[in-house]
């Protein structure tokens, strides 16, 4: 009976969600406490099992830190100083956002540069009076392509970096690195295909950017030093967290607290705590606990260990079938939540004779973090892109957003089948 209930309130949760005929931060939120209504969880489970805190903390922090900064004009700055470099063009904009995007989720993480990212290209958008939809939605493909390429990039490679011993940052740049940079290759001429004859239709008031003084749009006080010293330090932290022994999360409040503490006589922290993102973090927050109900209920596992079982144990379906279950999946029930139920199951392939399981862990981490390109709550970066979106009347439509992730997740869950059979399975079978 548990398991029909969790399975409707998940059903009727998502179809708010994906129809928006309420808002995504109460469908979720509903969902939660109809769990907590009919049993299937306590509150106790609910808040300390299922709910990913750590990443709740992270975007809270990162907001806090973007929102102050914004306050010194650097962002318009850089959105203005970008636009000129291109003169205005719609698709080199296109394409710059893209490589940008990409570079800056593998070696920062994908939620940290869309926050950073996001506020300079909805400001050039508006300043060319260009669509804001294809660069935000080339924004969340290459965040979480890139975000694919290290172990830093993206939450579910984290994860089972932290769950493989012998996995380190070079082995991620050597096996995830290869498939993300063919795919986001990909990408791009996918993108160019689509709005080159919508973008290039735009004629760019080119004489008018020219004339813009980007300098006068920078405050240069001591608000200014204060806020890029900081934020350069908490992304120094990132790159060096795992040296330093010290969570990204961790880092993350410690540079926002910072901050704070140094602005309090420059600014009203009433005033930048309420520009932070909060129906994107409660939206978090449910998501978090309607997967926490197909969790507690046993579904995710049970969907796992059906994988092995339809297999019949077999290494090379079994590791295909990781990728593309994991890709289709993460897709709808946030890549976090579904990677954290799967790293205990795949441990558990061992006791089925399986014993080098590093192709299958590779399949997962590639597969989750591609899928996450599927819908609009796929992956981290997605939600919190159209938080900031919806706050700059810019709404990304969830149905609008699948159109153009479907066939990216399948091309992308091709591509890397074929990566994963050449590189990992042929050597396999050829020793067997």
């Amino acid at each position: 009976m548990d398991v029909i209930l969790a399975g409707i309130i998940f059903v009727v949760s998502y179809f708010f969600i994906m129809t928006e005929k309420i808002n995504r931060a109460i469908a979720a939120l509903s969902g939660g406490i109809l769990l907590l209504l009919t049993g299937i969880y306590s509150t106790q489970e609910v808040f300390f099992q299922y709910i990913d805190w750590n990443t709740i903390a992270l975007l809270f922090a990162m907001m806090v830190l973007i929102s102050i900064t914004e306050k010194t004009g650097l962002f318009t700055f850089i959105a203005i100083r970008f636009a000129q470099k291109v003169r205005g063009n719609p698709m080199y904009l296109l394409i710059g956002s893209a490589i940008l995007t990409a570079i800056g989720s593998a070696f920062l993480d994908n939620v940290t540069t869309v926050l950073i990212f996001v506020p300079v290209i909805l400001k050039i958008t508006r300043l060319l009076n260009l669509p804001a939809f294809p660069y935000l939605l080339t924004i969340i493909f290459s965040s979480n392509i890139g975000g694919a390429a290290t172990l830093i990039g993206d939450p579910p490679n984290i994860m089972i970096g932290q769950a493989v011993e012998h996995f380190t940052f070079l082995s991620f740049i050597q096996h995830t690195a290869p498939v993300a940079v063919i795919m986001f290759t990909i990408l791009i001429t996918f993108t160019v295909i689509i709005f080159n004859g919508s973008l290039s239709k735009i004629k760019p008031n080119i004489e008018e950017l020219s004339a813009i003084d980007a300098s006068k749009t920078i405050t240069k006080s001591p608000l200014l030093y204060k806020s890029v010293t900081v934020l350069l330090m908490t992304l120094t932290g990132f790159l060096l967290h795992s040296m330093l022994n010290i969570e990204m999360t961790t880092i993350a409040l410690t540079g926002a607290i910072l901050l704070l503490l140094l602005t309090e006589s420059d600014l009203n922290t009433e005033e930048i705590l309420s520009k932070v993102e909060w129906v994107t973090l409660f939206f978090f927050i449910g998501l978090f606990a309607i997967v926490g109900g197909l969790q507690q209920v046993g579904v995710i596992d049970e969907m796992a260990r059906m994988i092995v079982v339809s297999t019949e144990g077999d290494y090379v379906k079994t590791t295909l079938l990781i990728l593309w279950v994991s890709g289709l999946f993460s897709g709808f029930i946030d890549n976090i939540p579904f990677v954290a139920a799967m790293i205990p199951v795949i441990h558990e392939f061992e006791s089925y004779g399986m014993v080098y399981l590093d192709p299958i862990w590779w399949a997962l981490a590639i597969g989750a973090c591609m899928g996450g390109n599927l819908t609009l709550v796929g992956a981290s970066a997605n939600v919190v892109v159209a938080g900031m979106a919806e706050a700059d009347n810019q709404k990304i439509s969830f149905i609008r957003f699948m159109k153009y992730g479907i066939p990216i997740v399948l091309i992308s869950l091709v591509v890397s089948t074929i990566y994963i059979y050449i590189r990992y399975l042929i050597p396999y079978m050829g020793q067997g």
